[in-house]
């Protein structure tokens, strides 16, 4: 019930900015929003060098991630958050309604941090805003899929009175993550109002 976005963000030479900076956003998988990995297995692709094009654009998703992952306790949670986000140890990010789900579930609550955006009274303005790099603010991070596995194709045929399985439709996603920073230099690239 986990999926698990990475992203490695490059270091921009003319900002100053010589490594680079890794994120994980965390939200909960939905039933039937990807194919079983079984699905997949069956259904090889014919010609796997062939460049794909989703045959479904779905609209773009914005998540306000209020709450961080404790790396050191994000086993408990998946087993993949230890090697997928272990660069990204301290901006590791997810919803406060998907911590709700984990813990009905039976995940610990030591995996969950709120963030400070989350009690401050405030409001905290988007990190483009901001003119202090060294003041909090609110990160916005957009990520693209550009061809995944989401649904399964069924065919029909004289031959046989059922429909059945012959492949696997594509899809297209756009997310954007709204997320805190403690200081703006962590979010050089938020630079649209």
């Amino acid at each position: 019930d986990v999926k698990i976005f990475r992203a490695l963000i490059l270091g921009e030479l003319e900002k100053g900015q010589s490594q680079f900076q890794a994120l994980c956003f965390v939200t909960r998988l939905h039933h039937n929003e990807i194919i079983p990995s079984e699905a997949m297995a069956k259904l090889r692709q014919k010609n796997p060098r062939a460049v794909r094009q989703a045959e479904e654009v779905r609209g773009l998703e914005h998540l306000h991630m209020d709450v961080a992952v404790n790396f050191s306790q994000g086993g408990l949670l998946s087993p993949h958050l230890r090697n997928v986000c272990a660069e990204a140890a301290e901006s590791i990010y997810t919803r406060q309604e998907d911590v709700r789900f984990w813990l009905e579930q039976g995940v610990d609550s030591s995996v969950f941090e709120a963030l400070p955006e989350a009690t401050e009274p405030s409001g905290l303005r988007r990190c483009g805003q901001v003119g202090d790099s060294g003041r909090p603010c609110i990160c916005r991070y957009g990520l693209s899929l550009a061809w995944y596995p989401c649904l399964l194709k069924y065919c029909h045929s004289r031959d046989r009175p059922a429909p059945y399985r012959c492949g696997i439709r594509s899809c297209q996603k756009n997310y954007g993550f709204d997320f805190y920073v403690p200081h703006r230099q962590l979010c050089l690239w938020d630079e649209e109002p």
